[in-house]
């Protein structure tokens, strides 16, 4: 498994780690945030395809701040898959 760190923007949550094995993502990890929802995001994600989660997820916002932290994963796993 390959191991990712984002340093996000423009949200709550600082940084968002997760891995990606066999274009499944893995251990989701939220560091800040809203701790409900944001280990809500990590369960609900653990297994996933990477690419659906990043269709899924990509363009949510939160409070009209043009993003969110679903939406800073998006962007995050779309950097690994493409860097990958």
């Amino acid at each position: 498994m390959q191991n990712f760190s984002y340093d996000t923007h423009g949200v709550c949550s600082r940084k968002i780690t997760f891995g990606i094995e066999d274009g499944k993502l893995y251990n989701v990890t939220f560091y800040g945030g809203c701790p409900g929802n944001t280990a809500a995001i990590g369960k609900l994600l653990e297994g996933a395809d990477a690419k659906n989660a990043v269709a899924i997820l990509k363009g949510n916002d939160c409070g009209q701040k043009g993003t969110s932290c679903a939406d800073q994963l998006a962007i995050a796993v779309e950097n690994a898959l493409r860097d990958f």
